[in-house]
């Protein structure tokens, strides 16, 4: 996998005034771009979408896409990861479209995606829109988490200290990915929360580590349905959250079998329970 050094910054430096003062000063502020993603088979290269994102890790959020959108079905299906390099673009036309190849026997996603659709950094493509569509994928009941609930309700603490970019500007949504050992092993920040999502679950497919079975997904706010679908596509046991879910993440997560807390701090938190 080529590595998306070229991405531009992911913090902005603007002019800011506070009310009660005359003084004018700096301040650093989360930058938002559009990422195009492409997908290819062999000579066929089609754009899927354009998602709203905070530059960086870029080739780990568009492998983390196709995943969670079921292009793949195996790590093995996935061949590259690239900046574009067409050349009639500038440095930065580029550095904002990233071409996933994957093997030609890969299948469609069951959901058609418009081609001409944007991925705005607030809500995301929400996937498939019903449970039944994640059935048609072949995707899977989750592996039960073998850590007790005490030891999840305190992994939002692995996030500590990791959130370089939030520190500067305040203005971003971080994910993680725990491992079995309770160590995190990838941490990323995104504008978007299903950015963060996919940066993390592209991460761990580019190292050939899915599915991750007994791992951890921690996120630092509200847990959506599509950050259910997702977590349950890369075969994670327990997704932890600093905020509140929704209904219908409440019911996929009972639906596949992944652990669900909510409102996790200091320690404590909601646990979710399956319906009976």
């Amino acid at each position: 996998m080529e590595n998306d050094e070229l991405a531009p910054s992911s913090i902005a430096r603007v002019k800011v005034q506070k009310t009660d003062s005359d003084v004018t000063s700096s301040d650093s502020v989360v930058v938002e771009e559009p990422l195009e993603i492409r997908i290819k088979r062999g000579t066929s290269q089609d754009q899927l979408g354009i998602t709203m994102r905070t530059p960086g890790a870029d080739l780990e959020l568009a492998a983390g896409f196709l995943w969670g959108e079921g292009f793949l079905k195996s790590p093995d299906e996935l061949i590259s990861v690239k900046v574009c390099a067409d050349k009639t673009l500038s440095l930065r036309q580029r550095a904002n479209v990233v071409i996933v190849e994957v093997a030609q026997n890969s299948q469609e996603s069951v959901r058609i995606l418009d081609r001409r659709f944007t991925i705005t950094s607030a809500c995301g493509i929400c996937g498939s829109t019903n449970i039944s569509d994640l059935h048609k994928r072949g995707v899977q009941k989750v592996l039960p988490a073998t850590h007790s609930i005490q030891e999840l309700a305190k992994m939002t603490e692995l996030l500590e200290g990791r959130q370089r970019i939030f520190e500067k500007t305040g203005g971003l949504h971080a994910a993680a990915l725990v491992n079995p050992e309770g160590i995190a092993v990838w941490v990323r920040e995104d504008v978007g929360r299903h950015n963060a999502v996919d940066k993390v679950i592209g991460a761990a497919l580019m190292d050939r580590k899915l599915p991750l079975n007994d791992w951890t997904l921690v996120v630092s706010g509200r847990i959506g349905y599509e950050l259910v679908q997702k977590a349950v596509c890369a075969g994670i046991s327990a997704l932890v959250g600093v905020s509140a879910p929704t209904s219908l993440a409440v019911d996929l997560a009972d639906e596949f079998g992944l652990t669900l807390l909510a409102f996790a701090r200091n320690g404590v938190a909601k646990v979710f329970l399956p319906s009976q």
